[in-house]
């Protein structure tokens, strides 16, 4: 990992000043130990690695800012944690194996060497879960807020990678786990729900990537991704790379017992809120079966929200009557 700027000298074993960069030494104390070969003990600009034979590389990078992707109260190793999770999220849909991952870190005066042991110990266990390890990186100061970017790295067979265009008329679509926890979660941290349980807080400070699945996928679903900006505004992304429209049913959508419990007030906000990191699936109904029996594998909860259609680019919400929903606002826009 390429250094922050500091100044200043540390006094080595026996009072002999030592000459080592306060940076180097910030690296080594953290993030050497969550290094793999490929990394070269972080003592260079750059890992030198070779993916398995036979194989594509899969790349994908997210970043999270401090108040805007995660709270200032958040526990760091939930921090390292989320920030690893949701680009796993995003080889899931792709149905790649994770392989490793690059960090950046840009971080203000204020930020103690405490946090960054609780962060790192974060990307550490999950490392271990999910069969990753660091590559490198950057480090860098700022006086704005904490920015983490990581930048993850996996693998799929030739031709394998899903995507978001492969969608056809007929299609189902279906999701995984449940939807609009996470959105939930954040308002029961802001102090506007209540949240007696704990499950709805915490599905938002950690999300569960459907690693396994999404490697499960190529051959069953015609197109995935994962849901981050809210299910309504992400398959919309589905319906115009893939020239289809979407009818959703949402009496059909899976909602958590948390969730339900929250009330149908909060109907909306499930839908369109977002950060929920599950999968995302158009399935054609052959390969319902198949679909049903890997989620099954794998311990995953998948349900059948709806089916695509012949038309350009809409997506429409219907309820139990069959009666068309109208929504403010679709979903999180980055911009």
């Amino acid at each position: 990992m390429d250094p922050v700027p500091t100044s200043g000298h540390a006094t080595g074993p026996g009072g002999v000043a030592d000459a080592t960069p306060g940076e180097f030494r910030f690296i080594e104390r953290h993030f050497l130990s969550l290094a793999g070969p490929a990394a070269l003990g972080l003592a260079d600009d750059a890992a030198v690695f070779a993916p398995p034979p036979g194989r594509e590389l899969v790349v994908s990078a997210d970043a999270m800012v401090q108040g805007v992707h995660f709270l200032p109260g958040d526990s760091p190793d939930s921090v390292g944690r989320k920030l690893l999770r949701v680009n796993l999220s995003d080889l899931a849909a792709m149905g790649a194996v994770p392989l490793g991952y690059l960090l950046t870190v840009t971080l203000p005066p204020d930020m103690t060497d405490d946090w960054f042991a609780g962060f790192c110990s974060g990307l550490a266990a999950d490392q271990a879960e999910f069969g990753l390890s660091l590559l490198g990186g950057d480090t860098t100061s700022t006086s704005g807020p904490l920015v983490l970017s990581l930048t993850i790295l996996g693998h799929v067979a030739p031709g394998a990678a899903l995507r978001r265009n492969g969608a056809a008329a007929g299609d189902g679509l279906w999701v995984t786990g449940s939807i609009g926890d996470a959105a939930l979660g954040l308002v029961v941290l802001q102090g506007g729900l209540e949240d007696p349980s704990g499950h709805l807080a915490a599905r938002y400070r950690l999300p569960l990537p459907r690693v396994a699945l999404g490697q499960a996928l190529p051959g069953i679903a015609t197109a995935a991704m994962d849901i981050s900006d809210g299910l309504l505004q992400d398959c919309w992304h589905v319906c115009r790379q893939s020239h289809v429209a979407a009818v959703i049913e949402a009496a059909l959508v899976p909602l958590s017992g948390a969730a339900r419990e929250a009330g149908p007030a909060w109907r909306s906000t499930c839908l369109t809120g977002g950060d929920d990191y599950e999968l995302l699936l158009a399935v054609p109904p052959a390969n319902e079966a198949a679909l049903r029996a890997a989620a099954l594998a794998c311990g995953t909860d998948i349900s059948r929200i709806g089916h695509l259609e012949a038309g350009t680019c809409r997506v429409r919400v219907l309820d139990a009557a069959g009666a068309e929903l109208d929504f403010e606002r679709r979903g999180w826009s980055h911009l």
